[in-house]
């Protein structure tokens, strides 16, 4: 005859166990919606600078697997908050997953923005090429974008908030391409359709960016309880900005 309180124990360290393994495949959904994002944007910025139409119908393509990766990290998300009312920083992990994924998914969007310009500077024929900021920018932002993530799966503070730190130098880039494309449109009219298309690419990429500034945030949020968004953290301790007029 087996003893209550024994079979309690069991009972809980199963739930537990069970309630892990619920958790380590979030964990892996969002390190695969990663992988799927960071390589979309990777195509889509081969697909312009190699002028491969190809490439830019790959991407569209392939964009609604990141939207079923979405649906699927936000419906195991809900079932762990309904089913095994976790705490602490289990809690604020899977609140955090849900926003996420959210985040990938745009980041999908982005990618097919891109891919879309490279199609439409096809169909222009241009000559004018996409400068080496715009690969530095790919480069930087899909570097962020991995590094946020692993932040956020490690309950890494500090990678998060270096993330963070990065997305002024995604910023610079931006505005120097914009310059440096706006300098080709005025000396030579023709190169117009051509250069507002890239600064079109430009600021999807400085988009991404952003994103992973936000999963770095979530990432720091997650490790330490600390709202660093919008200088949260800074105006707390009255280091930051003040709010109002």
């Amino acid at each position: 005859m087996s003893h209550p309180q024994a079979a309690g124990t069991s009972e809980r360290q199963t739930g537990f166990r069970h309630f892990h393994e619920q958790l380590s495949e979030l964990k892996q959904r969002l390190l695969d919606m990663s992988e799927k994002a960071k390589e979309l944007i990777d195509v889509a910025v081969e697909s312009l600078r190699e002028r491969d139409e190809g490439k830019a119908e790959a991407v569209l393509a392939a964009d609604h697997e990141l939207d079923e990766l979405e649906l699927e990290v936000e419906q195991r998300a809900i079932s762990l908050l309904a089913l095994q009312q976790p705490m602490a920083r289990d809690l604020r992990f899977i609140v955090g997953a849900i926003k996420i994924s959210s985040d990938l998914e745009r980041v999908g969007d982005h990618a097919v923005n891109i891919a879309q310009c490279t199609l439409r500077l096809l169909d222009v024929a241009a000559t004018l090429t996409p400068g080496l900021e715009i690969d530095e920018m790919a480069k930087r932002a899909r570097l962020m974008l991995g590094d946020a993530l692993d932040a956020f799966i490690r309950a890494d503070g500090s990678l998060g908030r270096a993330v963070c730190q990065r997305d002024d130098e995604v910023d610079a880039l931006e505005e120097t391409t914009f310059r440096v494309l706006l300098t080709h449109m005025m000396e030579n009219p023709a190169t117009i359709s051509a250069a507002l298309q890239l600064i079109l690419v430009s600021r999807n990429l400085e988009r991404v960016a952003d994103l992973a500034t936000n999963i770095g945030e979530d990432a720091v949020y997650l490790a330490e309880g600390k709202q660093i968004k919008h200088h949260f953290e800074e105006r707390a301790t009255g280091k930051g900005p003040a709010s109002g007029p």
